[in-house]
C-alpha cells in the first residue's frame, strides 16, 4: 500500500491480507480472490486530499430465479409481494426467470401466438431496478414438458416451429438479455433431437445466432456440479466438434445437504479448459438442516467467487412462500432469515465489499484495491461512479486536483 493512502476497512483488507498470509477462512478459495475478483483504482487528486471509495455493484452475478407470481399486481403489491422485491432490489444484482420465459409458458396451447407479457413485464421490473437478466431457456427438450401441440406436429411442421421459436426469442430481447440457455438439459433428454434427428441442435443454435448474432449461447445441465464434470466436458467437446457456438457453460447445483469444495473445484478446473464463461445457473440446498444449508451456501459461494472461469451464481429462489423446494429457501415463509441467508449477506455484501477512506499521498495519488464493479469514488469535494471491469483490472480516475 503507497503511503499517504490510509487503511482498508475490513472488506477489502481481509481478502488483501488473506493471500498474503494464507490466512484460515477460505483457504486457498479467500486467497486467489485478489488475484481474480480485485483491480485497482488508481485515483489521481488534490496532494493529500481526503479520499473514499465505496461499491455500489459487483460484476460477478450474484442472483436468483424470480416467479411471476410476485409480479403480478406491480401497481398494488401484497405485503409478502412488497418484501419479495424489497430483498430482490437489495440482495441481488441479477435474476432468471423461473418459468415465464419457457415454451410451454409463452405458446401454451397452440402455435402461433406467442404471449411474452408474464417474462416482460419481470424483465422491465428487473431493468427499472438495475438487475441483468438470463434468458432461460429458449427449449427444453425433457419429454414431459414439451407442448401437446407440437408433439402432435409433423416433422416438417415441428422444424419450422424450432427455427421460429429460436430466431423470436433471441430477437424480442435483442438488446436486453444478452445470454441464453438454448437447449436445456440436452444431456438427460431431447425430444426434439429423437424427432428431428442430433443435427436440429446445431439449428437451434444457428438460429437463435441468427435472431441476435450478439447473443452468448449457453449449455445448461443438472447432475455437474460435484460430479468433476467429465461426462458434461465430453458432451460440450462433442458440441463444439460439430461446429455448435456453444458460448457459455451453465452447471445447475441443485443439491442435497452437502457441499465438497474439492469436488466443485475439480469440476470447475476441468470444464474452465474450454475458456468458455462459467455460470452456476440454478443453485439450491434441498435439506431441513439449517446449518448445513450455512456450510454449503458458504462453501459453494467461496470456491465459485474464486475460480477465474466462473462469471456468476444464480440460487434457484430464495423465499420460502415462492419456492419449488421449500427447505431449500434462504427466507422463511415469515421473512426470518435463516443462517444461510446470513452468510449470503456478510460474503456478498460485507467480505467481498470494497469500502476505503484515506488520503492521496504528496502528489495527489491513493491506489485502492477494489473487487471489480461500480463504485463511487469522492475525493476534492466532487464525486463520481466508475466501473471498475475484470478485463481492465485498473482505472484510473482524477477527481478533484487543482
Amino acid at each position: 500500500m503507497r503511503a499517504g493512502q490510509g487503511l482498508l476497512t475490513t472488506a477489502v483488507a481481509l481478502s488483501v491480507l488473506t493471500a498474503t498470509h494464507g490466512a484460515a477462512r477460505g483457504g486457498d478459495a479467500s486467497a486467489a480472490l485478489p488475484r481474480h475478483r480485485m483491480g485497482t483504482l488508481v485515483i489521481q487528486t488534490a496532494p493529500n486530499a481526503t479520499v473514499k471509495v465505496t461499491q455500489l455493484r459487483h460484476e460477478f452475478w450474484f442472483g436468483t430465479t424470480i416467479n411471476r407470481r410476485m409480479f403480478a399486481d406491480l401497481d398494488n403489491p401484497s405485503p409478502d409481494a412488497q418484501k419479495y422485491l424489497e430483498i430482490l432490489k437489495t440482495h441481488f444484482n441479477s435474476a432468471v426467470h423461473e418459468n415465464e420465459m419457457k415454451w410451454y409458458s409463452t405458446e401454451r396451447n397452440a402455435p402461433g401466438d406467442p404471449d411474452y407479457s408474464n417474462a416482460d413485464r419481470m424483465l422491465a421490473w428487473c431493468e427499472r431496478n438495475g438487475l441483468a437478466m438470463r434468458g432461460h431457456a429458449i427449449f427444453w427438450g425433457i419429454e414431459r414438458y414439451v407442448q401437446q401441440w407440437q408433439k402432435g406436429l409433423d416433422d416438417d411442421a415441428l422444424r419450422k416451429a424450432v427455427e421460429r421459436r429460436a430466431k423470436e426469442v433471441t430477437a424480442h430481447y435483442k438488446g436486453r438479455i444478452a445470454e441464453f440457455d438454448v437447449n436445456n438439459e440436452m444431456m438427460h433428454g431431447d425430444y426434439y433431437a429423437k424427432r428431428l434427428g442430433p443435427g436440429i441442435v446445431a439449428d437451434m443454435f444457428r438460429w437463435a445466432r441468427e435472431g441476435n448474432p450478439d447473443a452468448r449461447l449457453y449449455a445448461n445441465d443438472y447432475g455437474i456440479l460435484q460430479s468433476g464434470g467429465e461426462a458434461y466436458a465430453k458432451h460440450i467437446q462433442g458440441l463444439l466438434d460439430r461446429g455448435i457456438p456453444v458460448g457459455g457453460i451453465g452447471i445447475q447445483g441443485h443439491s442435497g445437504g452437502h457441499i465438497d469444495p474439492a469436488r466443485v473445484k475439480a469440476t470447475l478446473d476441468r470444464l474452465g479448459r474450454f475458456k468458455l464463461p462459467i455460470k452456476i445457473t440454478e443453485f439450491d440446498m434441498n435439506t431441513k438442516d439449517e446449518r448445513a444449508k450455512a456450510r454449503g451456501l458458504e462453501a459453494l459461494y467461496r470456491t465459485c467467487f474464486a475460480h477465474p472461469a466462473v462469471d456468476g451464481i444464480l440460487m434457484w429462489g430464495f423465499w420460502q412462500g415462492c419456492h419449488w423446494r421449500p427447505d431449500a429457501a434462504l427466507w422463511t415463509k415469515d421473512w426470518t432469515p435463516t443462517p444461510a441467508a446470513e452468510v449470503y449477506r456478510r460474503l456478498v455484501y460485507e467480505e467481498w465489499w470494497t469500502r476505503f477512506e484515506g488520503k492521496a499521498d504528496a502528489a495527489g495519488r491513493c491506489e485502492v484495491p477494489a473487487f471489480f464493479g461500480r463504485h463511487r469514488v469522492e475525493a476534492g469535494g466532487k464525486a463520481v461512479e466508475v466501473e471498475l471491469l475484470r478485463s481492465e483490472g485498473s482505472k484510473s480516475v482524477e477527481l478533484g486536483r487543482p
